[in-house]
């Protein structure tokens, strides 16, 4: 989760949602390096949020597809604890004021 925590992740995440890109349309989006990319690249693939494979001399970078499922595997059970501790504080407050 913490991968992306910062805001050049978290655009280059974005970015990936669109399809597969290589390191240097990446970089032409975004007002970093292209060695910053790669290195953001790097946590991303590390946290298994992207996957990349070889195109002729290019290297496309895409969302990696199992990541992304268990990221909202994650965020539905938050969801969902969060939805409960809601109603048990509206029952609580409600029984209060009876």
């Amino acid at each position: 989760m913490g991968a992306l925590g910062d805001p050049t992740r978290r655009a280059i995440f974005e970015l990936l949602a669109d399809g597969p890109r290589p390191v240097g349309e990446i970089a032409r989006e975004l007002p970093v390096t292209r060695p910053a990319v790669s290195q953001h690249l790097k946590v991303l693939k590390e946290a298994g949020l992207v996957i990349d494979r070889q195109l002729g001399t290019k290297r496309l970078y895409q969302l990696d597809p199992a990541g992304i499922g268990a990221l909202r595997a994650y965020f539905d059970r938050f969801w969902t604890r969060a939805l409960m501790a809601f109603k048990d504080a509206v029952e609580q407050t409600q029984k209060e004021e009876q």
